[in-house]
């Protein structure tokens, strides 16, 4: 595993270049990236023209030639850090794994909680986080004794190729088979094939919510086990005691940041109404200061949406914002220039429980709202069907441990004066109700990645029975 970090920090900044698509348009290129001279890189990560093993066939992005998912250089070469660290993290996860040593009522017997590997571990992953969810699954899953089976996005194959591939040639170096962690390409044909498949001991989906729920009735139909990271409806809240300063600049990061296509993307705001009317204007301010262009180029912070589709939505959204009662204060256009971008967007004066407001749509729009008290607006950051990330911004340390307790924030991810996105590789990522209730990365998400035996050991030359059963 140490070897495996050391392996992709090597590639790192190769790999990432993977997630910022180069913006020349496609009909000045040859149809395979590698014949290019400015993609000599890849064949430094393993990839040929033909792919025998790992993947033969055509890319699933959209249009003639895709590279990937369109996120900023910086934000690239961090998820591949990630897997890096998930990789370190691991190595020191294997010696700290196993069960406890529980005391027995009988005399003569110890109680023993022994964990072994499910065996093989099914990972589907999503195209806004290509590497780092692989790596959080992969690594604990292979700490753990397991084998991978790994199927990315359709629209990412070209990071999952060269993944594996640095991956393969690790295993294979420390004489271990490439196959333990194994890739296929492919649309929801594969993805459907791999949860009904009883070979498949466990499945981790990420991905939407619709999608997830199909995917965990095909594998509870087969009495399989699955691991579901979904959506997530995040909040941000503001009291009247909250730093504004954090508060504009995590507002902005958890709201802007991949293009509002992280599932921990700042959905909602709700601003003490005493503080509302200036940290709209200095979050207008702000977002007027992003710097907007080609991922590739380090002093951008803000690249395009992944797809068409998700510009599509993403105007629909705005649409219907407006239709029930929204005052766009920000943004909500198109931006006229090549490529998938679309304005950052404010958007003010929708109900709490608007019916737009309740829909996840994967874009940069941030909603806006005045609340009075804390008990409604603990209530209004729970109405939401997902669990998944929410942060408060005070100095109130009683407000503070409500927010944390069991009449507070009822997310996986409970957050004090920082946003709802960047969650840290040593806690156990992921949400409640329909998020999924899965958890990977740290903390003890390593269980669900085994099976668990509670095993008896008669030391003694006894047999005490139930019941007070004897045998003469």
């Amino acid at each position: 595993m140490w070897r495996l970090s050391r392996a992709l920090g090597v590639h790192a900044a190769r790999t990432s270049k993977l997630s910022a698509p180069w913006c020349r348009p496609a009909a000045f290129m040859s149809t395979l990236l590698i014949d290019q001279p400015q993609y000599a890189w890849l064949k430094e990560l393993g990839l040929r023209e033909e792919n025998e093993g790992v993947y033969n066939g055509s890319w699933g992005g959209r249009g003639e030639v895709s590279l990937e998912m369109g996120k900023i250089l910086v934000e690239g070469v961090g998820e591949v850090q990630e897997y890096v660290d998930i990789c370190d993290y691991a190595v020191g996860l294997s010696r700290m794994i196993g069960g406890p040593i529980l005391p027995s009522e009988r005399p003569g017997h110890a109680l023993i909680e022994q964990w072994n590997p499910v065996g093989l571990v099914g990972i589907i992953t999503a195209f806004n986080f290509p590497v780092a969810v692989y790596g959080w699954n992969s690594a604990v899953a292979m700490i753990c004794g397991n084998v991978c089976l790994w199927k990315g996005a359709p629209t990412t194959s070209l990071i999952s190729v060269a993944v594996t591939k640095i991956i393969a040639k690790v295993l294979e170096d420390n004489k271990l088979p490439g196959a333990i962690c194994s890739l296929t390409c492919g649309g929801a044909d594969i993805g459907t094939a791999m949860a009904k498949d009883e070979r498949v001991n466990l499945l981790s989906f990420t991905g939407s919510t619709q999608v997830g729920k199909q995917v965990a009735l095909m594998v509870q139909e087969r009495f399989g086990r699955s691991l579901l990271e979904l959506g997530g409806n995040n909040a941000i809240i503001a009291f009247e005691d909250a730093d504004l300063s954090l508060v504009v600049q995590s507002a902005l990061f958890a709201a802007v940041g991949t293009a509002g296509q992280r599932c921990t993307t700042a959905r909602r705001l709700f601003l003490h109404e005493s503080i509302h009317d200036e940290v709209v204007n200095r979050l207008k301010k702000a977002y007027a200061q992003i710097r907007v262009g080609n991922p590739w180029d380090s002093n951008v912070l803000y690249g395009p949406l992944h797809t068409k589709q998700a510009v599509s939505m993403f105007l629909g959204a705005v649409e219907e914002a407006k239709k029930e009662g929204g005052t766009v204060v920000y943004g909500g256009k198109v931006m006229d220039r090549p490529g998938n971008y679309v304005e950052p967007t404010i958007v003010t004066g929708l109900a709490h429980d608007a019916s737009i407001v309740h829909t996840e749509t994967f874009a940069p729009i941030l909603y806006v709202f005045k609340f009075k008290n804390e008990e409604e607006v603990f209530a209004w950051n729970n109405e939401v069907k997902q669990g998944l990330s929410s942060s408060i911004f005070t100095k109130d340390l009683g407000r503070i441990f409500h927010w944390l307790g069991p009449k507070g924030s009822d997310c996986g991810i409970v957050n004090v004066n920082i946003p709802t996105s960047g969650a840290e590789i040593g806690g156990a990522f992921g949400g409640e109700k329909h998020t999924g209730g899965g958890r990977e990365s740290g903390s003890d998400a390593w269980k669900q990645y085994m099976r668990r035996s509670t095993c008896t050991i008669n030391y003694s030359k006894d047999l005490p029975l139930a019941q007070g059963i004897k045998f003469q």
